[in-house]
């Protein structure tokens, strides 16, 4: 349940649902810091494509098996005590990849980096809207979803700066996150908790995807559309690097960053303009935006533009930004107070699963017929995926 005294007090000298959404973004920006730094972690320790998205893959694994088994625990336990976990693994990860010395370390932060992210993704967004007074909903909604994004992006621009313009590639990007993970750490102890009652150490309740039963017909609408935008991002935070150094020539690790942080940017536009569009029609025209931005991109692996992957980039992420707040908002919206979290969680895992398994499809398949082919045949079921959940959605929308 959520504590009315905390929401009420959210505008006053107590930190709001604003500085909740800067923790949300700080920790996002943590898991994303490696992926303009993969080409280097391949000179240095030498490993495949495949090994790449293997160690992507492991921390969107780590992502879905902490919101599975824990995604309903600051429901419980409140939101703030369960945050400060999420940064100290965060600081964790930061640790292992500053004394990275071959795979198991780099496997090892990933792990923790997408523990952080599997508790963030349930109960920062849980926060974000609950610390929000009642005229404030709709600006907290984009907020929790723009710090999702936001901080997503702003990891590899960061790291692909630092690596390129400084003489400590592989270590400062790490030691600016910890700064950034402190001051996260400080912002959250002086949160208002908004769980009533929350318990001292609960004992795990596992839900699994379970979502409540008035909550299900918008679930399956809204998650199929996350699914497919949130395998536009796991191409570009994976592989995109390696796409944009072997088949277009981009070896500017500050300009990698960039284009995955475009994406990311567009995303957070997208969302901008959901509620202007409304929920329920964001989610079938953000889908038709996401194939307009994938077509794009198999272009420009055709071509071999990096202008063409850029509008790709911001196309793509432009849609996936529509309808990924669309699908939020109508889960957050429809799920009750008890059980928000968890259903928050539920949507996430739906998503990460989104932007783990088909990347390692690219992987595998690059590994046989190369980065281009198998790009174009990512993009193509992508699109065959994103037509269908926007064909879904218009035909039949979901009640708000």
């Amino acid at each position: 349940m959520v504590r009315e005294d905390a929401v009420r007090t959210a505008g006053g000298r107590q930190p709001g649902y604003a500085a909740a959404a800067v923790v949300f973004a700080i920790g996002m920006a943590g898991t994303t810091l490696p992926t303009p730094l993969y080409g280097l972690y391949q000179e240095q320790i030498g490993f495949s494509e495949l090994m790449v998205t293997v160690v992507f893959a492991v921390y969107a694994l780590a992502v879905i098996t902490v919101l599975m088994l824990a995604g309903n625990y600051s429901d419980k336990a409140g939101r703030r005590p369960v945050l400060l976990c999420a940064m100290a693994l965060s600081a964790a990860s930061a640790g292992c990849f500053l004394l990275e010395s071959g795979l198991p370390l780099l496997f090892a932060g990933r792990l923790l980096s997408g523990g952080a992210a599997g508790l963030l993704s349930g109960a920062a967004t849980a926060a974000v809207l609950e610390l929000a007074r009642p005229g404030q909903k709709a600006r907290a909604g984009f907020a929790a979803t723009a710090a999702n994004m936001g901080g997503l992006g702003c990891g590899p621009l960061l790291s692909g700066f630092l690596a390129e313009y400084t003489p400590w590639p592989l270590a400062l990007p790490f030691w600016v996150h910890l700064g950034l993970v402190a001051l996260a750490c400080g912002i959250t102890w002086r949160l208002p908790e908004t769980v009533t009652h929350p318990q001292h150490w609960p004992r795990p309740a596992p839900q699994g995807v379970a979502v409540p039963p008035e909550v299900k017909g918008v679930f399956a609408r809204a998650s199929l559309a996350a699914f497919a935008g949130f395998s536009l991002l796991g191409l570009f935070t994976a592989v995109a690097p390696s796409f944009a150094k072997e088949t277009l020539g981009v070896g500017n690790l500050a300009v990698i960053g960039a284009v995955v942080f475009s994406v990311f940017l567009a995303s957070t536009l997208g969302q901008s303009l959901t509620r202007r569009i409304g929920a329920r029609l964001a989610l079938p025209l953000g889908c038709g935006a996401l194939i307009v931005g994938l077509l794009l991109v198999a272009s420009s692996l055709i071509v071999e533009s990096l202008p063409l992957i850029v509008l790709g980039a911001l196309f793509g992420g432009t849609g996936q930004g529509l309808s990924f707040r669309a699908a939020l908002t109508l889960v957050s919206d429809a799920a009750p107070d008890t059980h928000r979290g968890g259903t928050i969680s539920a949507f996430f895992v739906v998503a990460y699963t989104g932007i783990s398994v088909p990347v390692v499809g690219v992987g595998a398949l690059a590994t046989w017929l190369g980065l281009r082919e198998a790009g174009l045949v990512f993009t193509g079921c992508v699109t065959v995926l994103a037509a269908g959940a926007g064909t879904y959605s218009a035909l039949r929308p979901p009640r708000t």
